[in-house]
């Protein structure tokens, strides 16, 4: 691609020659011939102090903060690079989200990652293409690309919405973090809709965030990105969230009036269903089935037909979407082999599994049976919280590995038990977690419901170092296929 239009979104039209640019480089370890290299100030290090390395790789151009050796490449001068990397790498990939595929952005303390794959079932649904990123990693069709972070640098967004579009998505759901949209990850296009599910403590301190304003601070700026934001109105921080906001307004809820309105919300339980259901008004008029459990899911449901009344999906697509949504390894049912329920989730600690736990008991099961570990070289603190979360409200607790690191798995388990022992929770040890789902499997009985937490969407185990294929999923797979030919 040539200089003059990568400088071009900067509006620098002036004082250059010309150049093919091969790539755009925000690290110089992956400086090549040709590229154009970025400095970004991180938390741990500075790019500013790697230009010089990354001219010697072959950088052809150099945009930086602030006067930088650069060994002659030539060098741009910008305000703030974070936003200069989002507008060439918007620029580099084509403008994917201004002229290919629509972007849906959802921000909030919980709920992104459900809420996010409520609208992609709602929108397959209704026969469109649709595309994921997120905490879980990027979804394009049946394909997951995993990622470090929830909202992944601008460069790599604006990779996979440009990969996305190629293979046909006509939507892209994002979740938008809080440190995605503080560090200008989705800055440099217009999202379609721009979703707020809720608001709580969380992300203070360290290289996060200073404090709950700038927490908040940062999530607002998702209503100066969007055409439109659909918002919870039932959360007390809803009006501060808006404050400055430059799109149009539409509210969900339950407990006020709003744009599309949730009534009368209750458990739904079905053969290989734990969920809720509800009536809506407003907007939308639906009788609302949900196929995962908990009245928060009901709050994500009525965001994702929100969201999804504004980009005009029909209600029965909607209706489809939600009754059939999984998140993986999100309170993700699981066939299971009897007359139980079989769950994953990927609860690891003693906030999560409470929840869980909590959520579960409402549905009466005969059982409630929780298979979990801890991992390795964490705070022990985590596992004795764990072990006494579980015993205080599972039925039966079944201890095993998780990602046991370099610690010995029987170690993990004795400080899980730690906790135990402060309850009177039964509880079964079985080190191998292979072996302890097999058990799971075998001896679950009618009414019971089985969670296997802590894995979730992981699909590996992490033992001294070495990370070997672990997928529940295939594993519980497997284990009835064996279990069939046993019988």
């Amino acid at each position: 691609m040539k200089l003059s239009v990568l400088l071009g979104s900067l509006d620098i039209r002036e004082g250059f020659s010309e150049a093919e640019i091969t790539d755009v480089v925000y690290d110089s370890r992956k400086a090549k011939p040709g590229c154009l290299f970025v400095c970004i100030a991180g938390a741990s290090s500075d790019g500013h102090q790697y230009a010089a390395q990354a001219v010697k790789a072959g950088a052809a151009a150099v945009v930086a903060q602030k006067p930088v050796e650069a060994g002659g490449a030539q060098v741009f001068l910008t305000e703030d690079t974070k936003k200069a990397l989002a507008l060439l790498s918007a620029a580099f990939f084509g403008e994917p989200a201004q002229k290919d595929i629509k972007v849906i952005g959802i921000t909030g303390t919980k709920g992104k990652t459900t809420t996010a794959y409520m609208v992609r079932s709602i929108l397959q649904s209704a026969g469109h293409k649709t595309g994921v990123i997120g905490t879980i990693g990027v979804l394009i069709g049946g394909t997951l690309i995993p990622t470090d972070n929830t909202t992944p640098i601008s460069y790599e967004v604006q990779k996979y919405l440009r990969k996305m579009a190629d293979e046909g998505c006509e939507y892209c759901v994002m979740e938008a973090s809080s440190i995605g949209l503080k560090d200008y990850r989705v800055y440099g296009f217009s999202f379609e809709v721009g979703v707020f599910t809720n608001f709580s403590e969380d992300h203070i301190g360290g290289v996060e965030h200073k404090d709950m304003q700038e927490y908040l601070e940062s999530k607002a700026k998702l209503f100066s990105l969007c055409k439109v934001g659909v918002v919870n109105r039932d959360d007390p921080s809803v009006q501060a969230l808006l404050e400055g906001h430059t799109c149009e307004v539409l509210t969900y809820g339950f407990e006020k009036d709003a744009w599309v309105m949730g009534e009368n919300c209750r458990r739904l339980s079905e053969p290989g269903v734990l969920g809720v259901e509800f009536e809506t008004k407003g907007a939308v008029k639906a009788q609302v089935k949900v196929g995962i459990p908990g009245k928060f899911n009901a709050y994500n449901a009525l965001a994702a037909m929100a969201c999804c009344q504004v980009l005009g999906i029909e209600k029965e697509a909607m209706l489809k979407g939600l009754y059939s949504a999984k998140v993986r390894g999100r309170m993700e049912p699981v066939p299971a082999p009897g007359e139980f329920s079989l769950l994953l989730d990927y609860a690891h600690n003693a906030l999560s599994m409470e929840s869980l736990l909590t959520t579960l008991r409402e549905y009466h099961p005969k059982r409630l049976i929780c298979l979990f570990g801890a991992g390795g070289n964490r705070p022990k603190v985590r596992r004795y919280e764990m072990g006494e979360v579980s015993g205080r409200l599972a039925d039966l607790s079944v201890i095993t590995a998780d990602n046991s690191r370099f610690e010995n798995v029987l170690d993990i388990i004795e400080d899980i038990k730690t906790g135990m022992r402060k309850t009177n929770g039964k509880y079964l040890e079985i080190p191998d977690r292979r072996e302890a789902i097999r058990w799971c499997l075998t001896n679950a009985e009618k009414g019971d419901i089985v969670v296997l937490a802590g894995k979730g969407h992981e699909d590996y185990q992490e033992i001294e170092g070495k990370k070997y294929p672990f997928d529940e999923r295939v594993v519980i797979r497997e284990l009835i296929e064996e279990l069939e030919k046993t019988n």
